[in-house]
């Protein structure tokens, strides 16, 4: 009896086991670790290369009240290799500041995105990722399509320097390293960047 039992409950365990081994296999395979996939962000390697287009004091009148140099600091690139001096960062140049988890930045990083295909070889585009895990800036990297360079800095060195803590926050640096303008009224768009890249730093930028 006990054998005929066993004969009878074996296939079924077997046949559970084997439809629990195919559902698992329907599964789609988990997301890899953001340190095991490629950053979607541009290296930094030329950064202190300026735009093909611009020349020092192009692009912008006498130099704006206030105007001031970037800070001295020296922040890591998104996609390792060597530090990048902030001042070394050739103009004209967009810097902007952002966080994963501020939704108006996530609301305007495709805009700069988008700023930095329209004005390729006029300015440069740069971001600041601050306050922020590796993995979540990756994954809205990877989620919108960004390809421009990102520079890292955690504790927050360049809103401590520049006396303000805003998300998102963005300069407007001209191509002699002045800091001509910073904007941190909120979620920008594209007008609005054409417009403050022409008001701050005399450029025009395709439509």
């Amino acid at each position: 009896m006990n054998r005929r039992l066993t004969l009878l409950v074996v296939p079924l365990l077997l046949a559970v086991a084997g439809c629990t081994a195919d559902k698992a296999g329907d599964e789609p395979a988990p997301r890899p670790a953001a340190a095991e996939r490629p950053s979607p962000f541009r290296d930094c390697a030329t950064l202190g290369t300026a735009p093909a287009a611009a020349a020092p004091g192009s692009g912008t009148a006498t130099p704006a009240a206030g105007a001031q140099a970037l800070p001295e600091l020296t922040l890591s690139c998104f996609t390792g290799g060597a530090p990048v001096a902030l001042r070394s960062v050739a103009g004209p140049a967009v810097i902007n500041v952002w966080a994963s988890w501020c939704p108006p930045c996530r609301k305007e990083l495709p805009a700069f995105q988008r700023l930095s295909e329209r004005a390729a070889g006029q300015l440069q585009v740069v971001g600041v990722n601050s306050r922020d895990s590796r993995s979540s800036a990756q994954a809205l990297g990877e989620d919108f399509g960004i390809r421009f360079p990102i520079l890292v800095d955690q504790g927050e060195a360049l809103q401590r320097e520049l006396k303000r803590s805003f998300f998102p926050m963005t300069l407007f640096v001209d191509a002699d390293g002045r800091v001509r303008h910073i904007e941190a009224s909120g979620a920008l768009d594209d007008a609005q960047l054409a417009k403050l890249v022409r008001q701050h730093l005399g450029l025009t930028v395709p439509a």
